[in-house]
Formats: C-alpha cells, sequence, structure tokens
C-alpha cells in the first residue's frame, strides 16, 4: 500500500486506523522498513523539496513553543492586493466556478497576451499560453513534453532546487555548470557553450535568480543567444517569475525578445511573487505552438485547467496597475540593503549585492572544518542546521541548489525579524571555533 501525505485524513494499514497530521512522507516509508512498500523508480529519483522540508522543520519547532524565525520560504509576507481580491470575489459571485478550458481561461490568456506585449516585447498568441497550476508545474510540463531518458538539460548552477526534480522526474540527465559569487553567479557563454553536447535538448534558468537574486543584462543575454542559435534543437526555459522584483535602473530584459531564438524560448512566469499570490497557484508560459499544444495535451491527463476563480483574480492583476507590485519591490529592496548590511558585519559571511528577487546567497565556507560543542560544520547544511538547532533561525544549505558553498536567506519578513534573525545568526556564528 502507498500512502500519500496527509493532512488531517485517516488512513488504514494493517487494520490499524492511524491518523495523519502533517506526516513527513519520506520518514513514514523508510523509518526501520517496517512497512515495505513498492515505490514507483520516479518516485525513488526525485528527492524531496529542501526548501519545503527546512520550512517544515521549522513549522515543527514553532509547534513545540519554539521561537522560531524562518528565512526559508520563497514567499513575499505581504499580502495579496485589495483589488485582486474584489476581482476574485466578483468572479464567485458570477458563477465563474465551472470547468475552464485546459490551456487557461480565454480571459487570462488574453491578459496575458497582453502583459507579454506590454512589458516584454513578446508576440505571443492566445494559442501559445498555457496557464497551469504554478510555474513549477509549467516547468515540468516543459520538460515531460520533450525529454526522452538520457537527454541533458543544463542548470546553470546555484538553480533553483525543482529544475533538479524535474530533471529526475523526466530520467534527464543534469548537467550542471557551476559558476561563483566573485561572477555574481552567471553563466558565461563560453561556459554554457562548452556544456552543450549532441544530447542537449533544455537549458533552464531564471533571471532574476532563485536562489542567488542575480539578473541577466541585456547585453549578457544577447552574447548567451549566440551561443544558443547555434544548436537549434537546443530549448530555453526562461523563469521570469521574478521579473518585477528588480532592484537596477534596467528594464527587465527577456531573452525571448531576441529575435533569432523565437522558436527556441518558452518563456515562463505566475502571479505568485510580483502579486503576493502564492496559494492562488497561478503560473504561465509563452512558448512556440507546438509546445504549447503538447504541453495542454500532457495538462489535460493531470490537472486540466487551474482553478477558475484564480485565473479570474490574475487576469485582474496583469490587467491593472502595477503600484502595489512597485511598492512591494521597494521594500524588498530595502530590506535587501538592510540585510547587506547586518551580514556584512559578520566575519565570515562573503556576500555579493543582488539584484533581484528576495534572497541573499552568502558563501560561507569560511566556517567549514570549525565546531562548537558537538556540532561540526563541514557543509552549509550543517551550519544550517546549527543555526536552526541553537538559535532557531531557519535557512537553507546550498547544496540542493547545486552550491557546496553557500546558504540561502530569504529576506521575505518583517524587518524586525530580519534584525533579530541576524543578531541570533552573528551570537551563534561566533562560537564556531
Amino acid at each position: 500500500m502507498v500512502l500519500p501525505k496527509l493532512r488531517g485524513h485517516f488512513a488504514f494499514m494493517h487494520n490499524v486506523i492511524i491518523f495523519f497530521n502533517e506526516v513527513n512522507f519520506d520518514s513514514l516509508i523508510f523509518a526501520q522498513n517496517k512497512y515495505p512498500m513498492n515505490l514507483s523508480d520516479l518516485l525513488k529519483r526525485v528527492p524531496a523539496s529542501a526548501t519545503i522540508v527546512m520550512a517544515q522543520k521549522a513549522r515543527d519547532l514553532k509547534a513545540q513553543g519554539k521561537d522560531v524565525i524562518s528565512l526559508t520560504l520563497g514567499e513575499p509576507d505581504f499580502d495579496t492586493p485589495e483589488h485582486i481580491k474584489d476581482a476574485a470575489i466578483e468572479a464567485i459571485k458570477k458563477g465563474e466556478t465551472k470547468y475552464t478550458p485546459v490551456p487557461g481561461s480565454l480571459a487570462l490568456r488574453k491578459a496575458i497576451s497582453e502583459k507579454f506585449k506590454r512589458d516584454n516585447n513578446l508576440a505571443y498568441s492566445i494559442d501559445q499560453i498555457v496557464v497551469s497550476c504554478g510555474a513549477k508545474q509549467t516547468i515540468a510540463n516543459i520538460a515531460l513534453s520533450v525529454i526522452n531518458e538520457g537527454d541533458e538539460i543544463l542548470l546553470p548552477a546555484p538553480y533553483w532546487v525543482s529544475y533538479a526534480g524535474i530533471a529526475d522526474m523526466c530520467n534527464g540527465k543534469k548537467v550542471i555548470v557551476k559558476t561563483n559569487i566573485d561572477n555574481d553567479f552567471k553563466v558565461t557563454p563560453s561556459e554554457l557553450e562548452a556544456a552543450i553536447t549532441d544530447k542537449t535538448r533544455l537549458l533552464i534558468f531564471s533571471s532574476p535568480c532563485n536562489p542567488t537574486g542575480s539578473r541577466y543584462s541585456k547585453s549578457e543575454l544577447e552574447a548567451i543567444a549566440e551561443v544558443i542559435t547555434k544548436y537549434p534543437r537546443l530549448i530555453v526555459v526562461s523563469d521570469e517569475i521574478y521579473e518585477y522584483i528588480n532592484f537596477t535602473e534596467e528594464k527587465h530584459f527577456s531573452i525571448g525578445e531576441i529575435p533569432s531564438l523565437v522558436e527556441q524560448v518558452v518563456t515562463v512566469n505566475g502571479v505568485s511573487k510580483g502579486f503576493a499570490m502564492t496559494g492562488w497557484r497561478i503560473g504561465y508560459m509563452g512558448a512556440p505552438l507546438w509546445l504549447a499544444k503538447a504541453c495542454a495535451k500532457l495538462q489535460g491527463q493531470f490537472t486540466s485547467g487551474a482553478c477558475s476563480i484564480s485565473q479570474a483574480a490574475s487576469a485582474h492583476a496583469l490587467s491593472s496597475s502595477l503600484a502595489p507590485t512597485m511598492a512591494m519591490r521597494d521594500s524588498f529592496k530595502e530590506r535587501r540593503d538592510l540585510m547587506l548590511n547586518l551580514l556584512g558585519e559578520i566575519e565570515g559571511m562573503k556576500l555579493n549585492v543582488p539584484e533581484g528577487a528576495f534572497y541573499i546567497f552568502p558563501d560561507v565556507s569560511a566556517y567549514f572544518g570549525k565546531s562548537f560543542e558537538n556540532y561540526t560544520i563541514d557543509k552549509p547544511t550543517d551550519l544550517v542546521m546549527y543555526l536552526l538547532e541553537t538559535v532557531f533561525v531557519a535557512t537553507v544549505g546550498g547544496e540542493p541548489f547545486g552550491d557546496d558553498n553557500c546558504m540561502r536567506i530569504s529576506y521575505a519578513a518583517s524587518e524586525e525579524s530580519l534584525r533579530e534573525a541576524v543578531r541570533r545568526m552573528k551570537v551563534a556564528l561566533a562560537k564556531l571555533k
């Protein structure tokens, strides 16, 4: 019997009724091998999301009465703007509660098409747009539509943890292209080209980037495009979900704007970050027509169309004023500057200046080989667990993002929480010798 992760439900096993309240699925299955289960090979090769795991550890400690400050999840701490919530309420009142077309409602796809033209100079027709239950599903749809076993997926590291998980799900071969903090974690054209083979099928990257906050300029993307055009079989997945959280004076540039790449680029976005709509679960893509149709076909056997009310709210969000979004961006910039100043006072933290998103990704390798009491730090995850268990500050180690020297700190939290978190970290790190 395969038991799902359940919240507040009953499951029956060996004539025993078990009540699940936020059960950890992996622990349930593998602890002591007590109940052998026939798991699929796919499930065995797909890791649990590291960010979700650390967020759950923080919640578990908080449930025990610990004063935990969680800087783990990539979730704005702002509420969804009122005008967007009002649009959802109006949709409910109007009875927009039925199934929608698999690729998305006509109203939302029209709004997305107009958004692409307005903000990104991208000419995606309605038929080239597919709406999914978040950008994560969008990227999974793309990969599952084009990857066969053994096909290579290029992942400039650090990368969002789910890129690697999705590659594993497809039974593709991950090809990691390492970057470093001294180059602001950005891959160069020569590094990219050196990793391309005749089996390379996908390149997945984000700008602004999760976990580093780095963003590619127009000139940098144009240089990368010169490499990509040499390989017409290579599909580029450009994850732009942090588009509006851009702290520079330069306008966001989409690699899909480059004319030579029109048939090679899939532009992925969503409403979760820029509009504080994480729980609404809406992501979308603009793609070459053949790939959009393939993803819609695949999605039709999984979720079908996304939530009708969420789609109505998202259409309104994309079509109305960005003033609330820009106010959030300004607040994030203030917090970034605060965190850089505070973390810069801690010896051993190597920092760069992220240009977008709401993460700092410091190199913490200076702490490797140090210890305190029964804690020894040999890798980022050791440091993350030390901070969580001693001063109750939750972050995420860099390893699941493809980096063995760094840790991710989300500053999507109040200034008070951020100041206290860094104060605790400073005390704990000073004890490592």
